[in-house]
């Protein structure tokens, strides 16, 4: 790691020297980035993966990115999916959006690129990659959250990729108007992640990258998309490796898609929430303005028709299974796969459905990493009524190497579980091996994190 490191200085310092800020080519036009605080990183901000999935585009798969002409300075971070948000006074508005929630647009469908500047428009750089898809219940979240940036990844040699996708009913509604056009409808945030999976695959040596050697992870919602991409034929063979962190594991019903619920049943949610907002046609649905659209779910459950929230489902296409089957049936992408979970997660999402998922993994012959996050994260020791934990997505601090973002007392034991936590997630993304025992059906091994 240090000669990389050290190669890696005197590279940047000499491309800086003879080539300065390389112009890229990468699908759509030319792009530059910007270096980071770090200076021998580079990040590209707000790169185009898909057109805008306005107007007419509304509700369709992604389609190709519109060119454009002369070179396109990626330094600003691209317009997020609309979303509720978490509001100030909120635990999860406090921890991770204090900053405020950054401007939201149907036209999101763009990603963000952190590469050491010395492996940039090399080829034969060949370096690992890494997709992360940002969690959210599918209804909020974006790629570049205040938990997360690349330039600690970069500095390890793993090119990171994070990524927007379409969110809530923009994202996951199913409507019989809908399947009749298209065949099938809903998934399309699973057919934006694909997208971006099939731009990285065209684009990324541009920046250094190896397009044979991606790793898709997330969390909580974005753990579940993992899943789903490892079952999916459009993109279980753009994978090769996961990592699946917070969103359960074998027999997780209810955290993803359950082959026993129709299209058909989709289709009429889908249809009754529309008209609760007064949308009877597809036409109207693709003519209403935003705030329309968006406020259609709660018009359906003011009139007491119940809760729905949007999500991946079975539509014979993009998803024709469910995860448990697959894994039992064989049709999830053979790769190695990191799995975990934190100590205060909830419910389904950590315990004995990731064991399982583990043991059952193990035994097909397929290796599998198992972990626990354990760190009662510093801050609210003082308060008894408010101690959290090890809570619900606060791995990310860790993982991303970004405790200096957060308002909590860190301290150097914190920070030595970050870079231990960065060494084990990059180097799985390098050769399938986080540096600890492979979980063993007959063995059981689980690597846990807390601080020293």
């Amino acid at each position: 790691m240090r000669r990389f490191l050290l190669f890696m200085a005197v590279a940047a310092m000499s491309a800086a020297c003879t080539t300065g800020n390389p112009v890229l080519t990468v699908t759509g036009g030319k792009i530059q980035g910007v270096l980071t605080d770090s200076s021998d990183v580079m990040v590209y901000k707000g790169i185009p993966y898909a057109a805008p999935p306005v107007g007419g585009l509304r509700w369709q798969a992604p389609q190709a990115v519109a060119s454009w002409e002369g070179v396109r300075k990626c330094d600003t971070f691209g317009a997020i999916a609309p979303q509720p948000g978490n509001a100030p006074g909120t635990f999860y508005g406090d921890e991770f959006y204090w900053e405020g929630t950054p401007e939201q647009s149907e036209d999101c469908l763009y990603l963000n690129v952190w590469a050491p500047a010395a492996t940039l428009g090399k080829p034969d750089a060949e370096l690992p990659v890494a997709m992360w898809i940002h969690g959210g219940a599918f209804m909020n979240g974006y790629g570049y959250e205040v938990t997360m940036d690349g330039d600690a990844w970069a500095r390890r040699g793993v090119i990171l990729v994070t990524i927007n996708y379409r969110l809530g009913n923009l994202g996951f509604l199913s409507h019989p108007e809908l399947t009749a056009e298209q065949g099938q409808s809903g998934n399309y945030g699973i057919m934006d992640q694909i997208a971006a999976l099939k731009w990285i695959r065209e684009n990324i040596a541009q920046f250094g990258g190896d397009p044979s050697n991606v790793t898709v992870f997330g969390q909580s919602a974005g753990a579940m998309s993992v899943k789903d991409l490892l079952i999916s034929p459009a993109s279980r063979d753009l994978v090769a490796k996961a990592i699946i962190q917070s969103g359960g594991g074998l027999g997780s019903r209810g955290l993803s898609p359950d082959r026993a619920v129709t299209q058909e049943f989709y289709d009429t949610q889908g249809k009754d929430v529309m008209e609760c907002a007064g949308l009877a046609t597809l036409p109207e649905m693709r003519d209403a303005s935003l705030e329309t659209v968006m406020g259609a779910s709660g018009k359906y459950m003011q009139a007491g028709k119940g809760y729905v929230m949007f999500s991946p489902h079975i539509d014979g296409n993009v998803l024709t299974e469910d995860f448990d089957h697959a894994l039992f049936e064989g049709t999830m992408a053979a790769v190695p796969i990191m799995i975990g979970y934190n100590k205060n997660d909830m419910g389904m999402l950590a315990g004995e459905s990731v064991d399982r998922f583990c043991s059952v993994r193990d035994s097909l012959g397929f290796p599998v990493y198992e972990y626990e996050f354990m760190r009662n994260l510093p801050g609210d020791d003082d308060d008894p009524d408010k101690d959290p934990g090890a809570f619900h997505s606060a791995e990310l601090w860790y993982m991303f190497g970004t405790l200096k973002n957060s308002w909590r007392p860190f301290s150097d034991a914190d920070f030595a579980l970050s870079e231990e936590m960065l060494d084990a997630w990059t180097s799985f993304c390098r050769n399938g091996n986080p540096g600890w025992d492979a979980f063993k059906h007959d063995k059981p091994f689980k690597k846990t994190f807390d601080t020293k």
